[in-house]
């Protein structure tokens, strides 16, 4: 399977609120078709078969999507949480999920569109109210807007990742001491 998504932030559910990503400047949405949200729920491993997702599937995924970041984003800065973003996040998570099975080959979860969201807003509730929260971080990079869980040794780790942020900012510093250097 080619995985087109990135699964950095150490929750599935903060993968899930980086799926629009450089929300403050382009805004590169990543659900612009029904088939790549199918992809996002199969390469986050949260289920293993999903039936098709439609138009409507992207557009309660997005709104879920919007709220687990606002939510987030609260959490992160100490801030109070918006009743919407909660009614948004709760309504989802109240839904029943996928049960995995016991198969001879080991476990396989299938999951409707609605039971794969329903999985995904419950790992938001337990990210926001569980031990992780005091690791929440987001990357250092300005145009990047994800968050994610800081397990590092001393909590210093700056980027979501080293291949989708840490080594372009390292490469961008490289090139502007070796430009500063070269007009001395």
């Amino acid at each position: 399977m080619n995985l087109d998504h990135v699964f950095v932030c150490g929750n599935p559910a903060l993968d899930f609120a980086a799926t629009l990503r450089a929300r403050r400047s382009t805004r590169f949405e990543m659900f612009v078709t029904p088939d790549r949200l199918d992809a996002w729920y199969l390469e986050s491993g949260i289920v293993d078969a999903v039936s098709p997702c439609g138009e409507a599937d992207v557009e309660r995924a997005k709104a879920v999507r919007e709220a687990v970041y606002q939510l987030i984003t609260a959490r992160r800065l100490g801030e109070e949480y918006a009743d919407e973003a909660l009614e948004v996040l709760n309504g989802a998570a109240r839904k029943p999920t996928a049960a995995p099975q016991l198969t001879p080959s080991g476990r396989w979860t299938e999951a409707t569109p609605d039971e794969a969201l329903a999985t995904v807003a419950r790992l938001a509730v337990e990210v926001l109210s569980g031990a992780d929260v005091p690791l929440l971080k987001e990357c250092g990079n300005p145009e990047c807007t994800r968050v994610y869980i800081d397990r590092s040794r001393g909590m210093r780790r700056q980027w979501c990742g080293m291949e989708s942020c840490g080594n372009k900012i390292k490469a961008a510093a490289y090139r502007a001491r070796k430009k500063t250097a070269a007009t001395r």
